[in-house]
């Protein structure tokens, strides 16, 4: 190592390390609006506007259809929107907008955040109203002639709202985890209930 070397070296460890400054900087209000836009099942959240079932279908034909089909029955692995009433309870049962979902928020929230596909947020607020519109009627849930609003939003009622309940796992089942584990005589002696045919089950005896 050459004499500039060592000296370099020996400069580079006298020197104090550097003092650890903040790391970024606080969100800006503007950045915090363009994420905040969630919409919330009481209607908190909502922007102002509206849309009909009208302007929704002919929206629906042009941005929608290609991958939720002409009647929002879903093509290839795109996800159905309407249809699917009174399957939950079948092996395979059909979750639409009409079948499952609990609340419209949820709806009009993924549709104004992420559709159509790979555009995500380019739609304006008036057409998300009316693709939501035209989404529930295809569900029969509003007629032809409704106009959805910002004022109405909440008096539409999906099928499915009291199909879902709060997560209650703290109360019901942590507890049951909790306990401390058995490590004695924790259950009786096994009892043979059946035998096996043929008959290959060992005798009590043994």
């Amino acid at each position: 190592m050459s004499s500039w070397a060592r000296l370099a070296l020996l400069v580079l460890l006298a020197a104090p390390p550097a003092a650890a400054g903040p790391v970024g900087r606080a969100a800006l209000r503007a950045e915090i609006a363009a994420w905040n836009i969630d919409i919330r099942p009481d209607g908190a959240g909502l922007p102002p506007g509206q849309g009909s079932v009208t302007d929704g279908e002919a929206l629906y034909a042009e941005a929608c259809a290609a991958c939720h089909g002409d009647f929002g029955e879903g093509l290839g692995r795109y996800p159905a929107l309407s249809g699917g009433q009174g399957t939950l309870k079948a092996d395979r049962p059909t979750k639409t907008v009409g079948s499952f979902w609990p609340h419209l928020s949820t709806l009009f929230d993924y549709t104004r955040r992420a559709m159509p596909a790979y555009q995500g947020q380019s739609l304006t607020d008036d057409q998300v109203y009316a693709l939501t519109a035209y989404i529930l009627n295809l569900n029969d849930l509003v007629p032809a002639d409704f106009t959805l609003t910002r004022q109405n939003f909440t008096t539409i009622r999906l099928p499915n709202a009291d199909g879902f309940r709060p997560d209650d796992r703290a109360t019901a089942e942590d507890p049951l985890f909790r306990a401390p584990p058995c490590r004695q005589d924790c259950r009786t002696a096994p009892r043979i209930t059946a035998r096996a045919s043929p008959d290959v089950t060992p005798d009590d005896a043994n």
